[in-house]
């Protein structure tokens, strides 16, 4: 049994050792693990304050990591983003900030040294369940409620090993809404009563992964689908950007942006009246506990 370990071992040492970064920042071979996780703080405290305001707390988690795989032609990269957040005050009481769980992954053969024939699908969905606050008697969102799924089969330009544009003309997004509530409203565009919707149409894919200056990081995605109907040049989009920067060995800030645009999802003003599609936009700026893997 000893000797098996010490094989396992000394192969795994071997792998490790032969496992040469190439020009494009590959190591052939080898399993590449990579990103950023941490925790984000911040309180406001007020006693006999003037000019008003009043106590609060706000903190949130994340994780954004890829992991690739080249082994001869052949490349496999899977990417996860994880993100909640909760804020609280004594007037609104427990609210959530943020939510996402993102899971991407891609299969690609070279066509060139450039180019890769690419397999790609894709999962987004959140936690727990979202409300149109101050409205807290009624969610409108709940965990794979919605949840969105793209498979799609296109080329993809891959110069380097920190950034790629991935585009398909052959591609199928898919709307589940599993929460029987939600379904029956019609949300997020599936008749009234269904839990899924599915429709055909092409894909585009860029992520940078890119330094910006000394302790300061950027990663980027950002995906953009038309359908192929009569919303045809309508173009849905995601597009999340995470600047980390890091302050000493413990401490970094941290700016987490999203940008959103779906022709099915309906928003609504401060009285709940529905309104048609909007771009959506976040940002959450946070300092905290953060570590580079």
């Amino acid at each position: 049994m000893k000797r098996i370990y010490l094989m396992i071992l000394f192969a795994t040492l071997a792998t490790i050792v032969s496992a040469q970064t190439d020009d494009k920042g590959y190591k052939e071979g080898a399993w590449v693990l990579k990103g950023v996780t941490g925790i984000n703080m911040s309180q406001t405290a007020m006693t006999n304050w003037s000019a008003g305001g009043e106590n609060s707390i706000a903190g949130n988690a994340y994780l954004n990591g890829s992991l690739t795989h080249k082994s001869g032609n052949w490349l496999w990269v899977t990417n996860l983003v994880l993100d909640y957040g909760l804020s609280k005050t004594k007037s609104q009481g427990m609210r959530k900030s943020s939510d996402k769980i993102g899971l991407s992954t891609q299969l690609g053969y070279a066509a060139t040294k450039v180019w890769y024939y690419t397999l790609m699908a894709d999962l987004n969905t959140q936690f727990a369940k979202g409300y149109n606050y101050p409205d807290k008697s009624h969610y409108i969102s709940n965990f794979f409620a919605p949840a969105y799924s793209n498979v799609a089969l296109g080329m993809e330009y891959r110069p380097k090993s920190n950034y790629s544009i991935f585009l398909s003309p052959v591609s199928t997004k898919m709307t589940f809404v599993s929460d029987d509530y939600l379904s029956d409203l019609g949300s997020f565009g599936v008749d009234p009563g269904d839990h899924f919707k599915i429709e055909a149409g092409a894909f585009l894919k860029a992520r940078a992964e890119l330094p910006v200056m000394e302790n300061v990081n950027l990663i980027t995605t950002a995906d953009f689908f038309t359908p192929y109907n009569k919303d045809f040049g309508n173009v849905d989009v995601n597009w999340d950007v995470l600047i980390s920067m890091k302050i000493n060995k413990v401490l970094s800030a941290t700016l987490n942006m999203t940008l959103k645009y779906d022709n099915d999802v309906k928003t609504f003003n401060d009285e709940g009246v529905e309104r048609g599609p909007k771009v959506q936009f976040k940002e959450i700026l946070g300092i905290g506990l953060a570590y580079n893997f």
